[in-house]
């Protein structure tokens, strides 16, 4: 994709003030969307909207589309669009929709940068935004048929059979299809989309991965209760699954999606986790164990304590049939029942850990852990191209977040 010969010098003239006021725009952007279409609320994790982080990812997003558009030599656009066009299947988005935000942005740049958006001026950022949503609604396209799923009819009904406590706070649904169909075969790593309808009435989707490997008839999540910090609200949807499902109860899910998956391969595999960060990791480890993989593979873990360690005895069976798994893990703190399961007391440290270079590393967990974990394996030697992530929340723009 290029900008045309008229658009790229005006692209490149007003690139900086976009960037300097891009959340303001997009401030700006969602409330009047939002109202205009009320219906949306639906497809907005409006916990994100409170908090200000999916403004500050959509400005991200179009900022450094708008960089990869002007400079040849700028890191790679394709992996974010990838993340993005996932997560837009993921919750049945549909190319009419880019209308509206097209509208919309375009209204908001106008509103914020006042006189300074001429005619020229808002042609050549109106031509960014719809090079931007060609390349999503065709790649969602393509995402929509590999996945056998209609966009006008993204959602089906699963009932939940079974909930498992699995530990502090967390606990995992496991769902059948509730039309006796089989399951829609995820790729380890993956995530659906799980849709409530929320005590005042508003219907609300979450993203949670699917925290086994495939199953044909049945489909687990792992969800650990989000408490506020700092005078924060409680998660929403994370809450009212903890308080409110039981088996026998009805939701709907999207169809798998996600781009953070395993491929098939000899060289070592390092899965390092904090937290609900595990739900991946053991999926991976429930996949590899199932196909009998030779890798070596090393596991690396941090959490509270053991008591907030979900999905243990899962990925403990997994580790066992693998064999030869090496695994570590980190404690901050030793419960009052002194229930240590091997584990270091103290915050992930991988200094002493023997990480061969040509290891391909998944990370998962929240985000200034991963900062610090990543730093420490490009210094022991890790090239950064090896190191791949996931983060749950609105995380569009991924070569800056973790470049850090």
């Amino acid at each position: 994709m290029f900008l045309s010969p008229h658009a790229e010098p005006v692209v490149r003239a007003t690139a900086p003030v976009v960037a300097e006021h891009a959340v303001a725009i997009t401030s700006r952007f969602y409330p009047a969307m939002l109202e205009a279409h009320p219906d949306l609320r639906n497809l907005f994790n409006m916990g994100n909207q409170a908090s200000g982080e999916q403004r500050q990812a959509l400005a991200s997003a179009v900022v450094a589309y708008a960089v990869h558009l002007l400079d040849p030599a700028a890191p790679s656009f394709q992996p974010v669009m990838q993340r993005i066009a996932h997560k837009h299947v993921s919750l049945g988005i549909r190319p009419e929709q880019y209308t509206i935000v097209g509208h919309h942005l375009m209204a908001a740049v106008a509103e914020v940068l006042g006189d300074a958006v001429t005619p020229e001026v808002a042609q050549a950022w109106d031509e960014v935004y719809w090079l931007f949503a060609a390349q999503l609604i065709a790649e969602e396209a393509r995402l929509y048929t590999v996945a056998g799923v209609d966009p006008s009819h993204p959602w089906r009904r699963y009932v939940v059979v079974e909930r498992v406590e699995e530990a502090t706070d967390t606990i995992s649904l496991v769902f059948r299809p509730e039309d006796g169909g089989l399951v829609p075969r995820h790729l380890p790593g993956q995530y659906v989309s799980v849709v409530v309808t929320l005590p005042d009435g508003l219907r609300q989707p979450r993203q949670y991965t699917v925290s086994t490997g495939p199953r044909e008839n049945t489909l687990q999540i792992t969800v650990r209760r989000v408490r506020g910090v700092g005078g924060a609200p409680d998660g929403a949807v994370s809450t009212f699954l903890h308080e409110q499902i039981v088996v026998g109860d009805v939701l709907e899910l999207g169809a798998p999606s996600g781009d953070l998956v395993l491929a098939d391969g000899d060289d070592p595999l390092l899965l390092i986790s904090a937290g609900v960060g595990i739900t991946p990791v053991a999926a991976i480890l429930d996949d590899l164990a199932t196909r009998g993989t030779t890798r070596p593979v090393t596991v690396a873990h941090a959490d509270r304590s053991a008591a907030s360690h979900a999905l243990f005895g899962a990925t403990a069976d997994a580790i066992s049939a693998l064999g030869s798994a090496e695994v570590h893990t980190w404690y901050e703190r030793v419960d009052a029942t002194g229930d240590r399961r091997g584990a270091r007391t103290g915050l992930m440290d991988l200094s002493a850990l023997q990480i061969p270079e040509a290891a391909d590393v998944f990370m998962c967990g929240p985000l200034p852990f991963m900062r610090d974990v990543r730093a420490s394996l490009v210094r022991s030697g890790v090239p950064s191209h090896r190191i791949r992530y996931e983060v749950f929340g609105p995380d569009m723009f991924a070569g800056q977040t973790l470049s850090a």
